[in-house]
């Protein structure tokens, strides 16, 4: 890199834009399991949530700080621990909220954010440009005295008059506002315009260079990575962003094509980052397995067919250099197809070498284990075994350990018959954790043998779901490839009151691997329906987290 570039700090947020996603809603295991991967990645500040949402988003951010936030991992060469960020609105409750969910973290942030747009001043908070500069200056003075760095973001920015943002901005740099970020919130502006629009606010805003500006841009047609980029042209020096793009209506701009762009064209962009690019592909596939968003699969740099190449004349001058239609090897990013020589004579060792190979480094021992048995389980039934069964493999290992510390059921067993003619039916075993009791049943499915398997763990649980997302899709090649199923359920509730209200907007996905297709949608069936009991007994609790839904919040 030249010696002239700045650092470029990576701001993620996937675990709080990107949990905004519809249908997604990560517990805090998995939350936990996520921010810890992104601070392997190299993440500067991870942005793990809104505190005040609901008490199990305050627990879940709470944890983030003291568990996370000492670890060093990826960023040991660097010499700082990754950075903890709360979100709070522009008020004293949600901002002292934060402090507390956020204050065991060695370095901490509070993100404080407020409507700058005459469309949202007018309509949503309802209040002038003088009210909300006195706001925004009362918020981050509240802010910057319990923590010492505060990020400011003016909502809707993309959209607000550039005169009054830099008058609102010079005033929350006065405040003691470290970093200002700067919204495309719906994703409306174009490179040009937002580039522009940094460029003039770095220019114009008074006491700029005392602060960062950062970009954070939503991607409602199609621009946001664009935008990022232009953003950086001009001046930005953080960047907000999601691992796989995930987030609010369309997404938020994709860490990794910010990264892979910039790791691409070295000396056109200012700036560096330190992000370990070989983790990039195994986060990717972590975060969409825990979240249940699938990667379309020409998605750039972590989509299955972005280093797949089927023209003939392409696939010729691959062959005869690489260079010739790639511009990012597999490898760079995590991606390898080698087969591993290990079968079911191989030992714990070689199994534990190729998953720290893969990034997972620090699994627990009983998590090992399982791994370990599945595994061997797999190499009786398969050829060969790639890093691709292997990181399915681990993901649903991860998947399946984030809940059963309180699942309702585990499956036991089952069995199918179906056919060209006549109905399908099913027998399934589950294992009723609190009750400590073996239940079975069987029902018959007219559509096939998944009806009948999932109308039969429906009979066994005692209540009705609706399937509202069901993806297959093939872990590597050949008719032994693994299938990965996933799967997001909702309750079949009718409202009757507030709490059944909230209950029948509840989805929950999960996504799970197995040598058989009818056992990894079983599997996965069984553990979205965990996920939506044990949120469904912490409402009773009151300790559950918040929903997607409930959170309006749109930065």
């Amino acid at each position: 890199m030249p010696a002239t570039t700045d650092k470029l700090i990576i701001f993620d947020t996937t675990l709080r834009d990107g949990e905004q996603s519809p249908g997604v809603t990560l517990n805090t295991e998995e939350k936990i399991d996520i921010a810890k991967q992104l601070s392997r990645l190299g993440v500067d500040v991870l942005e793990a949530g809104f505190p005040v949402a609901s008490i199990g988003d305050f627990e879940a951010v709470q944890r983030i700080a003291r568990e996370v936030g000492p670890l060093m991992v990826g960023r040991e060469a660097i010499g700082v621990p990754m950075t903890i960020c709360g979100l709070a609105r522009s008020t004293p409750n949600d901002i002292k909220r934060c402090a507390e969910a956020i204050k065991d973290a060695p370095r901490k942030r509070i993100h404080i954010f407020l409507a700058t747009s005459d469309l949202h001043l007018k309509y949503k908070l309802k209040i002038d440009r003088d009210e909300c500069v006195k706001r925004a200056v009362a918020a981050v003075t509240l802010g910057r005295s319990l923590v010492d760095e505060i990020e400011f973001s003016p909502e809707d920015a993309g959209r607000s008059d550039p005169d009054f943002l830099c008058k609102v901005l010079g005033k929350v740099i006065e405040a003691g506002a470290t970093t200002l970020n700067i919204p495309d919130t719906v994703g409306y502006n174009t490179p040009e315009e937002y580039g522009s629009l940094i460029k003039y606010l770095i220019a114009n805003t008074p006491g700029a260079e005392k602060a960062i500006f950062s970009t954070h841009c939503h991607n409602d047609l199609g621009l946001a990575t664009a935008n990022t980029l232009a953003g950086i042209q001009n001046g930005a020096r953080q960047v907000e962003v999601t691992i796989n793009g995930i987030g609010e209506r369309a997404g938020n701009t994709a860490m990794e094509e910010v990264v892979m762009a910039i790791h691409t064209h070295p000396s056109y962009y200012p700036v560096h980052h330190t992000i370990t690019t070989q983790l990039i592909f195994r986060t990717s596939q972590m975060v969409s397995n825990l979240s249940g968003m699938m990667i379309q699969p020409n998605k750039a740099i972590v989509g299955r067919n972005a280093f797949l190449h089927e023209s003939g004349i392409h696939q010729d001058g691959v062959l005869k250099n690489r260079q010739t239609y790639e511009i990012i090897t597999p490898e760079t990013v995590g991606v390898t197809d080698i087969s591993l020589v290990l079968g079911k004579h191989s030992g714990r060792n070689a199994f534990r070498e190729r998953c720290k190979e893969l990034g997972f480094s620090d699994i627990p021992e009983d998590e090992f284990q399982k791994a370990f048995e599945d595994f061997k389980a797999l190499c009786d039934k398969k050829k060969n075994v790639n890093d691709a069964d292997i990181l399915a493999i681990l993901s649903s290992q991860l998947q399946e350990s984030a809940v059963a510390s309180s699942a309702f059921f585990t499956l036991v067993g089952l069995q199918v018959v179906s056919g060209t003619e006549g109905p399908a039916t099913a027998n399934v075993r589950l294992f009723d954790v609190q009750k400590k009791i073996e239940k079975m049943d069987a029902a018959v499915g007219k559509a096939g043998s998944i009806e009948a398997v999932f109308e039969a763990i429906q009979r066994i649980v005692g209540r009705r779901f609706r399937l509202t997302k069901f993806d297959i899709s093939a872990v590597g090649e050949g008719s032994d490839a693994l299938g990965k199923a996933e799967i997001q359920v909702m309750p079949d509730i009718v409202p009757g009151n507030a709490s059944e209200e909230r209950i029948s907007k509840a989805a929950f996905s999960s996504s799970i691997a197995d040598t058989d297709i009818v056992s990894a949608a079983a599997k996965a069936y069984v553990a979205a329906i965990n996920k939506q009991l044990v949120w469904e007994s912490e409402v009773a609790a009151g300790t559950a987290r918040s929903l997607p839904e409930e959170r309006t919040v749109d930065v």
